[in-house]
Protein backbone atom coordinates (compact mmCIF):
# COMPACT_ATOMS: atom_id res chain seq x y z
CA UNK A 1 0.00 0.00 0.00
CA UNK A 2 2.75 2.46 0.74
CA UNK A 3 4.37 1.53 -2.52
CA UNK A 4 1.09 2.98 -4.40
CA UNK A 5 1.23 5.85 -2.76
CA UNK A 6 5.19 6.14 -2.96
CA UNK A 7 4.35 6.19 -6.53
CA UNK A 8 1.47 8.10 -6.36
CA UNK A 9 3.17 10.95 -4.69
CA UNK A 10 6.27 10.53 -7.19
CA UNK A 11 3.56 10.64 -10.24
CA UNK A 12 2.76 14.25 -8.88
CA UNK A 13 4.55 17.65 -9.66
CA UNK A 14 4.95 18.09 -5.30
CA UNK A 15 8.32 16.05 -5.12
CA UNK A 16 10.29 18.19 -7.39
CA UNK A 17 8.79 21.52 -6.34
CA UNK A 18 9.60 20.25 -2.67
CA UNK A 19 12.94 19.74 -3.62
CA UNK A 20 13.93 22.84 -5.94
CA UNK A 21 11.39 25.26 -4.42
CA UNK A 22 13.07 27.99 -7.33
CA UNK A 23 9.53 26.80 -9.25
CA UNK A 24 7.49 28.47 -6.61
CA UNK A 25 9.74 31.68 -7.30
CA UNK A 26 8.43 31.07 -10.91
CA UNK A 27 4.71 30.02 -10.18
CA UNK A 28 4.59 33.50 -8.51
CA UNK A 29 6.38 35.65 -11.30
CA UNK A 30 3.42 34.05 -13.97
CA UNK A 31 0.52 34.62 -11.79
CA UNK A 32 1.30 38.85 -10.94
CA UNK A 33 1.98 38.18 -14.84
CA UNK A 34 -1.52 37.16 -14.82
CA UNK A 35 -2.87 39.56 -12.34
CA UNK A 36 -1.56 42.73 -14.24
CA UNK A 37 -2.81 41.33 -17.67
CA UNK A 38 -6.13 40.37 -16.47
CA UNK A 39 -6.91 42.93 -13.43
CA UNK A 40 -4.81 45.37 -14.76
CA UNK A 41 -5.32 45.44 -18.49
CA UNK A 42 -1.72 46.20 -19.02
CA UNK A 43 -1.54 44.43 -22.43
CA UNK A 44 -3.63 41.27 -22.13
CA UNK A 45 -2.89 40.40 -25.71
CA UNK A 46 0.57 40.03 -24.80
CA UNK A 47 0.78 39.17 -21.11
CA UNK A 48 -1.99 37.09 -20.78
CA UNK A 49 -0.07 34.41 -23.18
CA UNK A 50 3.36 35.15 -21.77
CA UNK A 51 2.48 34.67 -18.14
CA UNK A 52 0.76 31.45 -19.12
CA UNK A 53 3.28 30.43 -20.81
CA UNK A 54 5.35 31.11 -18.01
CA UNK A 55 3.47 28.62 -15.75
CA UNK A 56 2.94 25.97 -18.02
CA UNK A 57 6.76 25.94 -18.36
CA UNK A 58 7.34 25.27 -14.96
CA UNK A 59 5.63 22.41 -14.18
CA UNK A 60 8.16 19.25 -13.38
CA UNK A 61 7.42 16.39 -15.76
CA UNK A 62 5.04 19.05 -17.75
CA UNK A 63 7.62 18.32 -20.54
CA UNK A 64 6.20 22.32 -21.60
CA UNK A 65 9.40 24.27 -21.16
CA UNK A 66 12.13 25.62 -24.20
CA UNK A 67 14.90 23.91 -23.92
CA UNK A 68 17.62 26.60 -25.01
CA UNK A 69 20.40 25.81 -27.86
CA UNK A 70 23.52 26.55 -27.03
CA UNK A 71 25.27 29.04 -29.65
CA UNK A 72 26.05 26.48 -31.90
CA UNK A 73 22.50 24.94 -31.81
CA UNK A 74 23.41 22.30 -29.21
CA UNK A 75 20.55 20.64 -27.15
CA UNK A 76 20.29 17.58 -25.12
CA UNK A 77 17.89 15.07 -26.50
CA UNK A 78 17.95 11.67 -24.56
CA UNK A 79 21.12 12.34 -23.31
CA UNK A 80 22.73 12.74 -26.71
CA UNK A 81 23.42 16.62 -27.93
CA UNK A 82 22.06 17.29 -30.94
CA UNK A 83 21.78 20.10 -33.47
CA UNK A 84 18.19 21.51 -33.24
CA UNK A 85 18.71 22.93 -36.74
CA UNK A 86 19.15 19.64 -38.31
CA UNK A 87 16.28 17.17 -36.62
CA UNK A 88 13.57 16.39 -38.57
CA UNK A 89 10.22 18.74 -37.83
CA UNK A 90 8.86 15.39 -36.73
CA UNK A 91 11.53 14.50 -34.34
CA UNK A 92 11.30 18.27 -32.45
CA UNK A 93 7.67 17.37 -31.88
CA UNK A 94 8.29 14.27 -30.80
CA UNK A 95 11.46 14.99 -29.02
CA UNK A 96 11.22 18.19 -27.47
CA UNK A 97 7.56 18.50 -27.46
CA UNK A 98 5.01 21.28 -28.66
CA UNK A 99 6.91 24.36 -26.85
CA UNK A 100 10.10 23.87 -28.76
CA UNK A 101 8.47 23.16 -31.87
CA UNK A 102 6.98 26.39 -32.23
CA UNK A 103 9.58 27.84 -30.59
CA UNK A 104 12.43 26.92 -32.72
CA UNK A 105 10.53 26.51 -36.19
CA UNK A 106 8.52 29.64 -35.71
CA UNK A 107 10.29 31.89 -33.58
CA UNK A 108 14.12 31.49 -33.87
CA UNK A 109 14.30 30.94 -37.36
CA UNK A 110 13.00 34.92 -36.96
CA UNK A 111 9.77 34.27 -38.39
CA UNK A 112 7.31 35.17 -36.19
CA UNK A 113 8.20 39.11 -35.95
CA UNK A 114 8.08 40.58 -39.07
CA UNK A 115 4.81 38.52 -39.52
CA UNK A 116 3.48 40.42 -36.56
CA UNK A 117 4.92 43.35 -37.80
CA UNK A 118 2.35 43.33 -40.73
CA UNK A 119 0.06 42.82 -38.44
CA UNK A 120 1.01 46.48 -36.32
CA UNK A 121 1.09 48.18 -40.12
CA UNK A 122 -2.22 47.15 -40.92
CA UNK A 123 -3.49 48.15 -37.49
CA UNK A 124 -1.68 51.56 -37.83
CA UNK A 125 -3.05 55.11 -38.95
CA UNK A 126 0.21 56.88 -39.94
CA UNK A 127 -2.18 59.97 -40.39
CA UNK A 128 -1.16 61.49 -37.38
CA UNK A 129 2.15 61.61 -38.25
CA UNK A 130 1.87 62.90 -41.28
CA UNK A 131 -0.09 66.07 -40.35
CA UNK A 132 2.30 66.75 -37.43
CA UNK A 133 5.21 65.46 -39.26
CA UNK A 134 8.14 67.75 -37.43
CA UNK A 135 6.99 66.16 -33.73
CA UNK A 136 8.34 62.70 -35.58
CA UNK A 137 11.60 63.92 -34.87
CA UNK A 138 11.36 62.90 -30.92
CA UNK A 139 10.55 59.52 -32.03
CA UNK A 140 14.18 59.09 -32.76
CA UNK A 141 15.39 61.07 -29.91
CA UNK A 142 13.65 58.44 -27.98
CA UNK A 143 16.32 56.15 -29.10
CA UNK A 144 18.86 57.32 -26.50
CA UNK A 145 18.29 54.35 -24.21
CA UNK A 146 19.39 51.49 -26.68
CA UNK A 147 22.64 53.14 -27.30
CA UNK A 148 23.19 54.17 -23.90
CA UNK A 149 22.86 50.85 -22.19
CA UNK A 150 24.09 49.02 -25.16
CA UNK A 151 27.70 51.27 -24.31
CA UNK A 152 26.84 50.49 -20.44
CA UNK A 153 26.50 46.63 -20.87
CA UNK A 154 30.11 46.10 -22.78
CA UNK A 155 31.38 48.12 -19.65
CA UNK A 156 29.76 45.58 -17.70
CA UNK A 157 31.41 42.96 -19.34
CA UNK A 158 28.67 41.69 -21.95
CA UNK A 159 30.11 41.27 -25.14
CA UNK A 160 29.11 43.93 -27.99
CA UNK A 161 25.98 41.13 -29.37
CA UNK A 162 24.61 40.62 -26.54
CA UNK A 163 25.40 44.17 -25.35
CA UNK A 164 23.00 45.37 -28.55
CA UNK A 165 20.11 42.72 -27.70
CA UNK A 166 19.85 44.34 -24.47
CA UNK A 167 20.10 47.59 -25.25
CA UNK A 168 17.27 47.38 -27.67
CA UNK A 169 14.78 46.48 -25.02
CA UNK A 170 14.39 50.27 -24.77
CA UNK A 171 12.72 50.16 -28.10
CA UNK A 172 10.10 49.00 -26.30
CA UNK A 173 9.09 46.70 -28.90
CA UNK A 174 8.80 43.32 -27.97
CA UNK A 175 9.02 41.91 -32.21
CA UNK A 176 11.83 44.22 -32.70
CA UNK A 177 13.82 42.53 -29.49
CA UNK A 178 13.25 39.18 -30.28
CA UNK A 179 14.60 39.73 -34.06
CA UNK A 180 17.47 41.86 -32.97
CA UNK A 181 18.34 39.05 -30.35
CA UNK A 182 17.92 36.08 -32.51
CA UNK A 183 20.90 37.75 -35.16
CA UNK A 184 22.90 39.16 -32.19
CA UNK A 185 22.79 36.70 -29.22
CA UNK A 186 20.14 33.65 -29.42
CA UNK A 187 21.06 32.57 -26.57
CA UNK A 188 20.15 35.41 -24.58
CA UNK A 189 16.07 35.67 -26.15
CA UNK A 190 13.86 34.52 -23.27
CA UNK A 191 15.02 37.00 -20.69
CA UNK A 192 15.46 39.64 -23.46
CA UNK A 193 12.21 38.76 -24.50
CA UNK A 194 10.66 38.40 -21.00
CA UNK A 195 11.68 41.58 -19.97
CA UNK A 196 10.94 43.74 -23.06
CA UNK A 197 6.94 42.27 -23.22
CA UNK A 198 7.11 42.94 -19.04
CA UNK A 199 8.17 46.60 -19.24
CA UNK A 200 5.59 47.29 -22.62
CA UNK A 201 3.71 45.78 -20.43
CA UNK A 202 3.81 48.21 -17.61
CA UNK A 203 4.32 51.08 -19.65
CA UNK A 204 1.21 52.73 -18.00
CA UNK A 205 3.54 52.68 -14.56
CA UNK A 206 6.95 53.68 -16.09
CA UNK A 207 5.77 56.78 -18.17
CA UNK A 208 4.02 58.23 -14.96
CA UNK A 209 7.36 58.39 -13.24
CA UNK A 210 9.82 59.33 -15.54
CA UNK A 211 7.26 62.33 -16.06
CA UNK A 212 6.84 62.72 -12.75
CA UNK A 213 10.73 62.72 -12.06
CA UNK A 214 11.56 65.37 -14.87
CA UNK A 215 8.41 67.28 -16.35
CA UNK A 216 6.88 70.57 -14.31
CA UNK A 217 3.21 71.09 -13.99
CA UNK A 218 3.67 73.75 -16.41
CA UNK A 219 5.44 72.08 -18.92
CA UNK A 220 2.64 69.63 -18.66
CA UNK A 221 -0.02 72.02 -19.04
CA UNK A 222 1.24 72.72 -22.35
CA UNK A 223 -1.50 73.19 -24.64
CA UNK A 224 -0.70 71.89 -28.19
CA UNK A 225 -4.20 73.40 -29.86
CA UNK A 226 -3.59 76.52 -28.10
CA UNK A 227 -0.05 76.75 -29.56
CA UNK A 228 -1.80 75.31 -32.76
CA UNK A 229 -3.44 78.15 -32.98
CA UNK A 230 -0.92 81.29 -31.89
CA UNK A 231 1.56 79.09 -34.45
CA UNK A 232 -0.37 77.86 -37.34
CA UNK A 233 1.51 75.57 -39.68
CA UNK A 234 2.41 76.35 -43.27
CA UNK A 235 2.32 73.31 -44.33
CA UNK A 236 -1.31 72.31 -45.74
CA UNK A 237 -1.67 68.46 -47.10
CA UNK A 238 -4.38 68.82 -49.90
CA UNK A 239 -4.72 64.96 -50.70
CA UNK A 240 -4.11 62.73 -47.71
CA UNK A 241 -5.19 59.59 -49.03
CA UNK A 242 -2.64 59.73 -51.57
CA UNK A 243 0.49 60.54 -49.15
CA UNK A 244 -0.72 57.86 -47.22
CA UNK A 245 -0.16 55.50 -50.02
CA UNK A 246 2.92 56.92 -51.26
CA UNK A 247 4.51 56.88 -47.27
CA UNK A 248 5.06 53.05 -46.79
CA UNK A 249 6.49 52.45 -50.36
CA UNK A 250 9.18 55.28 -50.51
CA UNK A 251 9.57 54.95 -46.28
CA UNK A 252 10.33 51.25 -47.06
CA UNK A 253 12.61 52.61 -50.16
CA UNK A 254 14.64 54.41 -48.46
CA UNK A 255 15.11 52.26 -45.27
CA UNK A 256 16.51 49.68 -48.17
CA UNK A 257 18.72 51.84 -49.67
CA UNK A 258 20.35 52.73 -46.32
CA UNK A 259 19.61 50.14 -43.55
CA UNK A 260 18.69 46.68 -45.75
CA UNK A 261 19.06 44.66 -42.79
CA UNK A 262 16.04 46.59 -41.18
CA UNK A 263 13.89 45.80 -44.32
CA UNK A 264 12.64 42.49 -43.15
CA UNK A 265 11.19 44.70 -40.16
CA UNK A 266 9.94 47.74 -41.62
CA UNK A 267 9.58 45.92 -45.09
CA UNK A 268 6.58 43.93 -43.16
CA UNK A 269 5.39 47.30 -41.36
CA UNK A 270 5.06 49.51 -44.10
CA UNK A 271 2.96 46.03 -46.32
CA UNK A 272 0.65 45.79 -43.68
CA UNK A 273 -0.27 49.52 -43.68
CA UNK A 274 -0.30 49.96 -47.20
CA UNK A 275 -2.71 47.16 -47.88
CA UNK A 276 -4.96 48.89 -45.05
CA UNK A 277 -4.92 52.54 -46.86
CA UNK A 278 -5.56 50.87 -50.45
CA UNK A 279 -8.84 50.26 -49.12
CA UNK A 280 -11.31 47.82 -50.95
CA UNK A 281 -9.17 46.62 -53.69
CA UNK A 282 -6.91 44.78 -50.89
CA UNK A 283 -9.90 44.75 -47.88
CA UNK A 284 -9.37 40.97 -47.46
CA UNK A 285 -5.73 41.06 -47.15
CA UNK A 286 -6.21 44.08 -44.55
CA UNK A 287 -8.22 41.85 -42.47
CA UNK A 288 -6.17 38.62 -42.72
CA UNK A 289 -3.32 40.49 -41.51
CA UNK A 290 -5.21 42.55 -39.04
CA UNK A 291 -6.65 40.21 -37.50
CA UNK A 292 -6.51 36.09 -38.10
CA UNK A 293 -2.62 35.91 -39.14
CA UNK A 294 -1.96 38.73 -36.16
CA UNK A 295 -4.14 36.68 -33.67
CA UNK A 296 -2.19 33.45 -34.34
CA UNK A 297 0.97 35.12 -34.42
CA UNK A 298 0.50 36.44 -31.07
CA UNK A 299 -0.58 33.32 -29.40
CA UNK A 300 2.56 31.24 -30.43
CA UNK A 301 4.85 34.28 -29.45
CA UNK A 302 3.47 34.53 -26.46
CA UNK A 303 2.90 30.95 -24.86
CA UNK A 304 6.33 29.98 -26.53
CA UNK A 305 8.72 32.91 -25.19
CA UNK A 306 6.81 32.90 -21.70
CA UNK A 307 7.58 29.27 -21.99
CA UNK A 308 11.65 30.20 -22.55
CA UNK A 309 11.61 31.36 -18.72
CA UNK A 310 11.75 28.48 -16.83
CA UNK A 311 13.37 28.34 -13.21
CA UNK A 312 17.12 27.36 -14.75
CA UNK A 313 17.03 30.21 -17.36
CA UNK A 314 15.45 32.43 -15.38
CA UNK A 315 17.07 32.84 -12.12
CA UNK A 316 20.53 33.40 -12.68
CA UNK A 317 22.85 36.57 -12.65
CA UNK A 318 23.07 37.05 -16.60
CA UNK A 319 19.04 37.40 -16.52
CA UNK A 320 18.74 39.59 -13.42
CA UNK A 321 21.34 42.04 -14.98
CA UNK A 322 19.09 41.65 -18.21
CA UNK A 323 16.06 42.38 -16.62
CA UNK A 324 17.71 45.89 -14.98
CA UNK A 325 19.37 47.00 -17.85
CA UNK A 326 16.62 46.54 -19.64
CA UNK A 327 14.42 48.50 -17.50
CA UNK A 328 17.05 51.55 -17.57
CA UNK A 329 16.82 51.46 -21.25
CA UNK A 330 13.21 51.60 -21.20
CA UNK A 331 13.46 54.72 -18.68
CA UNK A 332 16.58 56.21 -20.50
CA UNK A 333 14.63 56.05 -23.88
CA UNK A 334 11.51 58.39 -22.04
CA UNK A 335 14.20 60.66 -20.58
CA UNK A 336 15.62 61.01 -24.20
CA UNK A 337 12.56 62.26 -25.70
CA UNK A 338 11.15 64.40 -22.81
CA UNK A 339 14.85 66.13 -22.49
CA UNK A 340 15.00 66.47 -26.58
CA UNK A 341 11.42 68.30 -26.11
CA UNK A 342 12.95 70.75 -23.41
CA UNK A 343 16.07 71.45 -25.48
CA UNK A 344 14.11 72.49 -28.52
CA UNK A 345 11.34 74.64 -26.36
CA UNK A 346 14.10 76.40 -25.62
CA UNK A 347 14.91 77.57 -29.01
CA UNK A 348 11.21 77.74 -30.30
CA UNK A 349 8.46 80.47 -29.75
CA UNK A 350 5.95 77.47 -30.60
CA UNK A 351 6.47 75.45 -27.07
CA UNK A 352 5.63 71.62 -27.35
CA UNK A 353 4.24 69.13 -24.41
CA UNK A 354 7.40 67.44 -22.99
CA UNK A 355 4.97 64.07 -23.07
CA UNK A 356 5.10 64.14 -26.43
CA UNK A 357 8.56 63.54 -26.17
CA UNK A 358 7.87 60.51 -23.41
CA UNK A 359 5.96 58.81 -26.35
CA UNK A 360 9.05 58.20 -28.65
CA UNK A 361 8.63 54.56 -28.08
CA UNK A 362 7.52 51.61 -30.27
CA UNK A 363 4.34 50.58 -27.20
CA UNK A 364 1.70 52.20 -29.75
CA UNK A 365 -1.25 53.18 -29.04
CA UNK A 366 -0.43 52.81 -24.96
CA UNK A 367 1.97 55.18 -24.50
CA UNK A 368 0.22 58.22 -26.08
CA UNK A 369 -3.14 56.82 -24.04
CA UNK A 370 -0.91 57.22 -21.02
CA UNK A 371 0.26 60.46 -21.97
CA UNK A 372 -2.82 61.99 -22.94
CA UNK A 373 -4.46 60.38 -19.59
CA UNK A 374 -1.54 62.50 -17.60
CA UNK A 375 -2.11 65.98 -19.71
CA UNK A 376 -5.57 66.05 -18.90
CA UNK A 377 -5.26 65.16 -15.15
CA UNK A 378 -4.20 68.75 -15.21
CA UNK A 379 -6.26 70.38 -17.50
CA UNK A 380 -8.97 68.11 -19.19
CA UNK A 381 -9.33 70.35 -21.81
CA UNK A 382 -5.94 69.44 -23.00
CA UNK A 383 -5.86 66.42 -25.47
CA UNK A 384 -2.91 65.60 -26.63
CA UNK A 385 -3.05 61.97 -27.80
CA UNK A 386 -2.69 62.67 -31.89
CA UNK A 387 0.49 64.76 -31.61
CA UNK A 388 1.78 62.00 -29.12
CA UNK A 389 0.66 59.54 -31.58
CA UNK A 390 3.14 61.17 -34.07
CA UNK A 391 5.89 60.56 -32.01
CA UNK A 392 4.70 57.21 -30.95
CA UNK A 393 4.13 56.44 -34.82
CA UNK A 394 7.78 57.67 -35.85
CA UNK A 395 9.53 55.41 -32.47
CA UNK A 396 8.29 52.42 -34.08
CA UNK A 397 10.20 53.04 -37.52
CA UNK A 398 12.62 54.58 -35.55
CA UNK A 399 13.28 51.18 -33.00
CA UNK A 400 13.34 49.18 -36.19
CA UNK A 401 15.68 51.21 -38.04
CA UNK A 402 18.27 51.30 -34.82
CA UNK A 403 17.60 47.47 -34.91
CA UNK A 404 18.71 47.09 -38.35
CA UNK A 405 21.81 49.47 -37.52
CA UNK A 406 23.05 47.46 -34.34
CA UNK A 407 22.51 44.18 -36.81
CA UNK A 408 24.94 45.58 -39.71
CA UNK A 409 27.19 46.67 -36.78
CA UNK A 410 27.61 43.83 -34.90
CA UNK A 411 26.17 40.68 -36.38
Amino acid sequence: MEDIFAKLYDMTAFSNIIADPSFLVMYAIAFILLYLGIKKHYEPLLLVPIAFGVLIANFPGGDMGVIQADENGMVMVGGVMKNVWEMPLHEIAHDLGLMNFIYYMLIKTGFLPPVIFMGVGAMTDFGPMLRNLRLSIFGAAAQLGIFTVLLCAVLMGFTPQEAGALGIIGGADGPTAIFTTIKLAPHLLGPIAIAAYSYMALVPVIIPMVVKLFCTKKELMINMKEQEKLYPSKIEIKNQRVLKIIFPIAVTTVVALFVPTAVPLIGMLMFGNLIKEIGSDTSRLFDAAANSIMNAATIFLGLSVGATMTSEAFLNWTTIGIVIGGFLAFALSITGGIFFVKLFNLFSKKKINPLIGATGLSAVPMASRVCNDIATKYDPKNHVLNYCMSSNISGVIGSAVAAGVLISFLG
